[in-house]
């Protein structure tokens, strides 16, 4: 007998999950998610009997962050690090949902995680992707939206000055100067942003959007599918020293790397099914897999343990790994680390959707 599953699972960022949380300000809910089968489903990444064995260096710290007096960190798939070694943590207004709150989503601590300020409160939805760039600014991707706010792009100064939105506040749509669900956010060398778009699986949109540094679009590329060079789900973004693109292709349980023209140059299933991406300067990748588990259906990766896998671009070759501790990876959709950022002391930072919460691992001496 096939064995199939309903798509009704509260996904890590999905419409179902944010209406939980606020039910009064999402969105209208979308069609209902297919029936999903083996036949259906992309295929699972291929074991290999290195697959989950490498050794894990790293010894993990929780709750390192102090919050305010009052509050109480939400769902986070987002932390970064500036310059200064200070954390950058975008949390969804402690819950799952901004989309009611005037909360400001957007945190800085020290290297100490002592507080030091947040701004952002009543400009988004979904806080989902971050990245810092060369400057310090600060750029969120909102993945959700609701009338006046949300799919869109934002670059805040460090000091919390908005510079620039990329998409229409409150529009969701398929055009170049719109997003559907924008999921992540890179600048390259030369200030060209890329934007990838698409949280939902089967709902037509995968892409990545290429727009000058003032905003002025140039091209896209990804179209959705299975095969190769497709993509489906384009979660995360990240770039080596030579300037290629990295895609976490986090349905297709597959890290595609393209030129930042769009051209296809491999792709790689060896590091699990990729919610968050981060290269660091010495070319070192790391994977974060929130995902992957047995049952058909969602997240469909049988033989794949969630966590952080580890490894160099320059040869592929994943050479370690921190387990996700979670005891029943299979009874959700989502734990561990979603988002990534790694500091220039090779400090990891894991931004977790469903423990609320910000993980640090430190590599053992």
């Amino acid at each position: 007998m096939k064995r199939i599953i309903a798509a009704g699972l509260l996904l890590a960022g999905s419409t179902a999950l944010a209406q939980q949380a606020q039910p009064a300000a999402t969105s209208p809910p979308g069609p209902a998610r297919p029936v999903w089968t083996v036949a259906t489903l992309p295929q699972p990444a291929p074991l290999t009997a290195e697959t989950n064995k490498q050794p894990n260096p790293y010894r993990s710290e929780f709750g390192y962050l102090k919050l305010p007096a009052g509050r109480v960190m939400g769902s986070t798939s987002a932390v970064a690090v500036d310059s200064k070694g200070h954390v950058w943590v975008a949390e969804r207004c402690g819950a799952n949902s901004c989309a009611n709150s005037t909360i400001d989503p957007i945190m800085e601590f020290d290297a100490q995680g002592n507080f030091i300020k947040a701004f952002g409160g009543g400009l988004t939805v979904f806080p989902h992707g971050f990245y810092i760039d060369r400057e310090d600014n600060v750029w969120l991707t909102d993945a959700r939206a609701m009338p006046g706010k949300g799919a869109t792009v934002l670059k805040f100064s460090p000091d919390g000055k908005l510079l620039l939105t990329l998409g229409k506040p409150g529009v969701q749509g398929r055009g170049t100067d719109t997003f559907t669900e924008p999921n992540a956010v890179i600048v390259a060398k030369n200030g060209d942003i890329f934007v990838s778009d698409g949280h939902e699986a089967d709902r037509g949109v995968a892409r990545v959007l290429k727009y000058d540094k003032t905003g002025k679009f140039l091209m896209q590329f990804g179209q959705p599918g299975k095969g190769q060079g497709d993509l489906e789900v384009p979660h995360a973004l990240a770039m080596d020293s030579k300037g290629l693109l990295y895609i976490g292709d986090r349905w297709n349980n597959r890290v595609q790397v393209y030129t930042q023209k769009g051209k296809l140059l491999k792709s790689w299933t060896q590091f699990g099914r990729p919610s968050g991406l981060f290269i660091d300067a010495n070319d070192i990748l790391y994977s974060g897999d929130s995902e992957s588990r047995r049952p058909v259906g969602y997240g469909y990766n049988p033989g794949w343990q969630r966590g952080i896998r580890i490894g160099s671009v320059k040869d592929g070759k994943v050479t370690a790994f921190i387990p996700d501790p979670d005891p029943n990876p299979d009874g959700g959709a989502t734990s561990g680390a979603e988002g990534l950022w790694v500091d220039r002391n090779g400090v990891i930072y894991g931004a977790q959707v469903k423990e609320r919460t910000v993980v640090r691992h430190m590599r053992v001496k």
